[in-house]
């Protein structure tokens, strides 16, 4: 069990889940779903469509995944690691809760099935259902990267829909290899959390104890934004 400064999220669900729920949602209600997630504070939406190798390596029945992806605070990732940073990040991290909650309810009401996946059940990885979307990356300093940006937290909910615009292709593959030729998070990491050869040392990383941001801070993707950083990279590789 990994350490983690987030507490449980109360459940907040004041719908029950219907009893046979709907499993195709129209583009007009999904559009207006995710005009409510952004006005929400949300970054973005993402949709995974687990596939059947990856539920039997986890042990899990679920289908169809949206990811509901929120920027965290820039002032907070600029604190110094501390009591208070966790403090603050987990209040940030309980208020989004409260809305995926929210969202969840929504589509409750209009008869599909939702039900917000534990952020802190060890049993299957967030990460991993993010990178079943096609829709992301993990970077050299094992960020997970959207296109949105590096700083963004995540919730997830499990879903009956099961026409959502899922992605076959992940286009941000070429991120793995700018990492390969940055190397920002390495020079700058306070716990010298990568090892010879570059590769990133979880035991010695301090984000999940401490709050540190050192990396995010840093890293290209953070200060320039994802498609600076392609443009960038395009000319370079030209």
């Amino acid at each position: 069990m990994r350490f983690r400064y987030h507490q449980p999220i109360p459940n907040f669900y004041q719908i029950e889940n219907p009893h046979h729920p709907k499993t195709a949602i129209s583009d007009d209600f999904l559009n207006e779903f995710r005009d409510i997630a952004i006005a929400s504070r949300f970054a973005g939406l993402s949709y995974a469509k687990l596939d059947d190798e990856f539920k039997r390596e986890w042990d899990i029945d679920w289908d169809n995944i949206i990811i509901l992806k929120y920027a965290m605070s820039d002032e907070i990732l600029k604190m110094e690691p501390s009591k208070e940073k966790c403090k603050l990040m987990d209040e940030e991290f309980q208020e989004v809760g409260a809305k995926t909650f929210a969202l969840a309810d929504i589509l409750r009401e209009n008869d599909f099935r939702a039900d917000l996946i534990n952020p802190l059940d060890d049993r299957v990885s967030l990460r991993a259902i993010a990178l079943q979307s096609n829709d992301a990356v993990i970077t050299r300093s094992n960020m997970c990267l959207f296109k949105e940006g590096l700083n963004l937290g995540f919730f997830m909910i499990e879903t009956s829909i099961e026409n959502l615009p899922f992605k076959s292709e992940n286009d941000l593959e070429w991120v793995r290899d700018q990492c390969l030729n940055c190397g920002v998070c390495i020079e700058m990491c306070p716990e010298k959390a990568f090892d010879e050869d570059g590769r990133f040392l979880r035991k010695l990383c301090t984000a999940h104890r401490e709050g540190c941001s050192v990396c995010i801070n840093y890293c290209p993707f953070y200060k320039r934004g994802y498609e600076k950083v392609k443009q960038r990279y395009l000319r370079m590789k030209k």
